[in-house]
């Protein structure tokens, strides 16, 4: 068993919009794709409808929701203001807000806008039908190469474009990672993001069995530490759980240190390639995400989407 898995009050509400976009039909990468767009307005919580649960988190819900003028279909996430002031992370709140309202990419789940009342704070979030990826590979138990494959190509797109935008994520792992209707990754939460122009940062964040070692060592850091969590996500995608789960924090950090990499007969001599050029101690040494794309191991297995 691992031990690692783990604003002031106002009643103004900010401006917000949302875009209809089908996701069966429209590339949000496309840059001339006309999509129908509701009127900027203030939202309130009266503007939807609520349904089922589809998630549960430290500092509130997620809900399937309805906008009622369009009926453009959401995920409403709910947060409770008292939960995020008592737990001090504001910040962190806002930066996530700041960084997912500004990507545009298919493989980043859309945050289309926001609001907030006396009592919570309302993100207003594209709806990924499939779920939780998390879920999903607990299911499977592991992929095959193929799927796996697929999900490191689109995510290694996705990465292209954060670290042009000087987005660092710093905690990729499959409970952070949804799917769509059409079975599409996206990246879903951004709490741990930090938009870095400088691409330096210093801060000790993210998931344990996911902590690349400058991290560990208390190093300033780069756009590298995503390489190295691709690579642990890469590993648990192909045989079920991270390649340093421990039964202590201590042992995970040892493994870590001495990328102690263990792999399963089932997994291919292509894949354990892929994985350990990017699991390399000294940062500069990973595979970069261009290079992911290029590698035998994807370009022999990963499915190209039709756009």
């Amino acid at each position: 068993m691992s031990a690692n898995r783990s604003f002031a009050s106002t009643k103004r509400l900010h401006d917000s919009s949302l875009e209809s976009i089908d996701e069966n039909n429209v590339s949000l990468h496309t840059p001339n794709q006309r999509t129908k767009r509701i009127p900027m307005k203030k939202f309130t919580i009266n503007d939807f409808d609520i349904g089922r649960p589809l998630g549960k988190g430290k500092f509130g819900n997620v809900y399937l929701a309805r906008e009622k003028k369009s009926q453009f279909i959401v995920a409403l996430k709910i947060l409770s203001k008292s939960q995020i002031l008592k737990n001090q992370v504001e910040h962190q709140i806002r930066r996530e807000i700041e960084i997912q309202t500004h990507l545009r990419h298919p493989n980043i789940l859309r945050m289309y806008g926001y609001f907030f009342d006396d009592t919570k704070i309302y993100l207003i979030l594209e709806f990924a039908a499939r779920g939780e990826l998390y879920k999903n590979l607990q299911k499977h138990r592991f992929y095959d190469e193929i799927t796996a494959a697929t999900y490191m190509a689109q995510l290694a797109r996705a990465f292209i474009y954060c670290h042009a935008n000087k987005v660092i994520h710093r905690d990729i792992k499959p409970e952070n990672l949804l799917l769509s209707l059409t079975g599409e990754i996206k990246i879903a939460d951004f709490g741990w993001s930090v938009h870095a122009p400088s691409m330096k940062r210093k801060t000790m964040c993210g998931t344990l069995d996911y902590l690349p070692p400058e991290m560990l060592d208390h190093k300033t850091y780069d756009s590298t530490v995503d390489l190295w969590c691709l690579g642990i996500l890469c590993y648990e995608f192909l045989v079920g759980k991270p390649p340093f789960e421990s039964e202590s924090t201590q042992d995970t950090y040892a493994k870590i240190r001495k990328i102690a990499v263990e792999f399963p007969k089932h997994v291919s001599s292509g894949a354990r390639d892929f994985i350990l050029k990017l699991l390399k101690k000294n940062p500069a040494d990973r595979m970069t995400l261009t290079a992911m794309l290029e590698h035998p191991w994807i370009v022999k297995n990963a499915k190209v989407s039709e756009e």
